[in-house]
């Protein structure tokens, strides 16, 4: 009994995130479908010219959630979108005495038929290692984005985060598989 009571309590949780804020019994702004590329959600960096080791790192950042939320704006002639990413990240050996790090990610969005990218945009989000602190989690800023009504197509968009990664760091990531 107690476990359903908190599935649906986490049910209602997650649902919470997109649908439109007001209570004016209207339904809810529909949200575009947003995923996180699973060989992009990893970013290990490394002390330049080192091998690549446990020793070497200097910290390792994982892309595990995101928090958003849809809604009306402009008398519903348009949906906008606002996602931030959600990050864990380790601070390795090598990045002793580093008070933070700087995480490259992007967001792109493609088309209905997810054939074409239709937008992308960089972001970098600080990350602060507080005292002796070697893990944290922080949530970057939200991104807006905007999708008109008219074409009745919002939910039809994929919006994917992921990190931005050099060749040979998305080489390692699918070498590595999903962690």
């Amino acid at each position: 009994m107690r476990r359903d009571v908190a599935m649906a309590l986490a049910a209602v949780a997650l649902l919470g995130g997109c649908g439109n804020s007001g209570s004016s019994g209207s339904p809810p702004a529909p949200c575009p479908r947003i995923a996180i590329l699973a060989d992009g959600a990893d970013l290990t960096r490394y002390r330049p010219g080192a091998v690549q080791d446990l020793a070497a790192m200097t910290f390792d950042a994982r892309l595990i959630g995101f928090q958003a939320r849809c809604d009306y704006t402009d008398r519903r002639r348009s949906v906008a979108v606002a996602i931030s990413g959600v990050f864990d990240v380790e601070r390795g050996p090598a990045g002793a005495g580093q008070r933070g790090v700087a995480l490259p990610w992007f967001i792109a969005v493609t088309d209905s038929g997810d054939s074409q990218v239709i937008d992308r945009q960089e972001f970098t989000t600080p990350v602060t290692f507080e005292g002796n602190a070697n893990r944290v989690r922080v949530q970057s800023r939200p991104v807006s984005l905007n999708f008109p009504v008219d074409e009745r197509s919002v939910e039809n968009h994929t919006v994917r985060l992921s990190f931005e990664l050099t060749p040979q760091q998305l080489e390692t990531n699918r070498r590595r598989g999903a962690r």
